[in-house]
């Protein structure tokens, strides 16, 4: 694990907004894991929780990628009547610097991550928070450490994606300003607020550049706020201005965000990046079958 500190996202805020809505602002960070791709590590033998050994400076926490690594009794996902779903992730609890975030991780065992990415309809089937039908269409699996696994091939439908080690660094993440929070805190904001600013606006993306695969913290979103797609599908699709949603959504937490990534050849649409958030409740009792999965693309 790399360490890195919060002082760039205070210091943009005290930069671009007045000094009582900056504080107020930075009270709303939340610590996250960005995990990025190790370097000076070489591919050695699959630990019992999946992670890939590394041999270099950087620790690798897990991997996008290559094969995942299952019980016997587990059998690969698949959303019924479309077919298998893609192995897009899998992270080893006991290797994530987990401590540092504000939810409640496993401390062991293996998180492994399914999308159904269009390899065989052409992207045609589409998997949203707000069609039940689709939700099979994403899966998180977690496998506890003293389950015996083993490396699974892939259905022969399925093209896997290559395999990248990734390590994970401690980051501090920002609420975008039309994150349920910044409702909680700032009730509804005029257009011409400080935080609807051109220049604040412009300097929060320009921090967030780059690939951000991400654990825990505030998402980045490709198009708008992924929490009130999550919580509209979570309410049944009701209609977009029920308040209902403002609410639902302040119960949801990023678990997992992965992006479109050159490395590992993974392109979700027009460079998006795929979600999964999750009540902490949930999290607390493990139940990662109640995840919840968007996605969204430029």
């Amino acid at each position: 694990m790399t360490q890195s500190t919060t002082e760039p996202l205070h210091t943009l805020a005290r930069e671009h907004l007045p000094a009582e809505i900056a504080e107020r602002w930075i009270g709303l960070l939340r610590p996250s894991l960005r995990l990025e791709k190790a370097t000076g590590t070489s591919t050695g033998t699959g630990t019992s929780t999946g992670t890939r050994m590394g041999m270099g400076t950087d620790p690798v926490v897990g991997r996008l990628g290559g094969l995942p690594e299952l019980p016997e009794s587990q059998e690969w996902p698949v959303w019924e009547g479309h077919g298998p779903l893609s192995f897009v992730a899998a992270l080893d609890c006991a290797a994530l610097p987990s401590a540092a975030l504000d939810i409640a991780l496993p401390s062991d065992g293996t998180l492994a991550f399914f999308y159904f990415d269009g390899q065989l309809d052409d992207g045609c089937a589409v998997v949203a928070p707000d069609e039940p039908d689709s939700w099979a269409g994403a899966r998180v699996l977690y496998v506890p450490a003293d389950v015996p696994v083993a490396e699974r091939a892939a259905p022969a439908e399925i093209q896997p994606y290559p395999e990248v080690p990734v390590t994970a660094r401690v980051e501090a993440t920002a609420p975008f300003p039309e994150h349920p929070v910044m409702h909680r805190e700032f009730a509804q904001l005029p257009e011409d607020h400080p935080l609807h600013d051109e220049e604040f606006a412009d300097a929060l993306w320009d921090h967030c550049e780059g690939t951000e695969h991400r654990i825990g913290g505030h998402a980045t979103p490709v198009q708008g706020e992924v929490e009130f797609e999550v919580a509209r599908g979570a309410l049944g699709g009701p209609p977009w201005d029920d308040p209902r949603i403002d609410e639902e959504a302040l119960r949801w937490v990023l678990l997992a965000q992965f992006d479109s990534d050159d490395d590992a050849d993974m392109m979700w649409g027009d460079c998006g990046a795929l979600y999964w958030l999750i009540r902490p409740e949930d999290l607390a009792e493990r139940r990662f079958d109640r995840a919840m999965f968007t996605w969204q693309c430029g």
